[in-house]
């Protein structure tokens, strides 16, 4: 069979696959109903429904539908990914996750109920940043080294919390732990609101926390940065030094993103990607982001979003599994 058959059949098996019952109809007319639900798998108050927020309004506006947010919190936002990578591949079903929830929990979950590379779809990436390390003021710590110095001269006695086993703090302190040589026994709560009451109250002398939620009470007083990881300072504590910065290598950014169920129609991807790109690009989406400490990269679009995701899996997890995470 001569090469030019070959190629008219696999460009019209191509057409054949686009024009699918339901693909191609899905493609022309998405978003022809509503609502859009966006699912949260963390709780109302956190960095997830932050962000989610602040893009909601315009794509409302973009796709002329309504967006909701769903809260579906619990299980390092395993409950709420899963939802979704069960949902109808329409369009019409979406998530946002953090970059721990996708990459770590593979690693230390022996049992996951979905496979993150096959059964999600990466539609777009919302921002960079890294996490923050905070302590109640009673503590008396100032910065990274304080803490090390606290806890190498009082093995056992300070504890740390971060919002669940397998998250992101989790896995940075445990990282922090293993090269100073710390004994700090771990806290692990569901939410990073529950943390950051716990240390307002100074019933938790530190944490690490989203990037977001702490801001305020730390520009009040009422909390300590001690540091932030990521590969820059964050916009809105200019003033707080990396981890890296003092001493312990960490430059990793985490970031927050919107996934679809595996099936969704790459046209679907494609908006819903352009128009993601389009909200945080106005420049007050821009300036409340960098408001809520978080940086927006240069757009990247559905298959380099792809990339990334696929690099960060398998960097979080060789670094999970340096640290000998390992859930039940």
């Amino acid at each position: 069979m001569n090469s030019n058959l070959l190629n008219r059949r696999a460009a019209l098996a191509g057409i054949a696959l686009l024009t699918s019952p339901g693909a191609f109809a899905q493609a022309v007319d998405w978003p022809a109903r509503q609502p859009i639900r966006l699912v949260i798998p963390g709780p109302p108050g956190g960095a997830m429904d932050i962000y989610a927020r602040l893009i909601q309004v315009p794509l409302q506006t973009a796709l002329k539908q309504t967006l909701v947010l769903d809260f579906k919190p619990g299980a390092n936002s395993i409950i709420g990914i899963d939802a979704v990578a069960k949902a109808a591949p329409d369009g019409y079903t979406l998530v946002m996750a953090p970059s721990s929830a996708i990459a770590i929990n593979p690693v230390i979950l022996p049992k996951m109920p979905f496979d993150v590379k096959t059964d999600l779809v990466p539609v777009a990436q919302l921002g960079a940043a890294g996490i923050l390390l905070v302590s109640n003021p009673a503590s008396g710590l100032k910065n990274l080294q304080d803490m090390v110095a606290y806890a190498k001269a009082n093995p056992g006695k300070l504890a740390y919390g971060s919002w669940g086993n397998g998250s992101t703090g989790h896995l940075v302190m445990e990282g922090i732990k293993a090269h100073y040589g710390l004994d700090m026994p771990h806290i692990p709560y569901k939410t990073t609101a529950q943390e950051i009451n716990d240390l307002l109250g100074n019933t938790l002398s530190v944490a690490f926390t989203d990037i977001a939620s702490p801001v305020p009470h730390i520009r009040s007083g009422k909390l300590v940065a001690l540091g932030a990881t990521g590969s820059a300072r964050g916009p809105a504590l200019p003033e707080l030094p990396t981890v890296t910065e003092q001493g312990f290598k960490f430059d990793s950014d985490g970031w927050f993103g919107i996934f679809a169920p595996a099936g969704t129609p790459p046209a679907i991807v494609a908006r819903l990607n352009q128009e993601i790109g389009k909200a945080v690009a106005l420049e007050e989406v821009r300036q409340r982001f960098n408001q809520q400490n978080m940086v927006i990269p240069p757009h990247k679009n559905a298959p380099q979003f792809a990339a990334t995701v696929r690099s960060d899996i398998d960097l979080w997890q060789s670094l999970a599994k340096k640290a000998n995470l390992k859930m039940d």
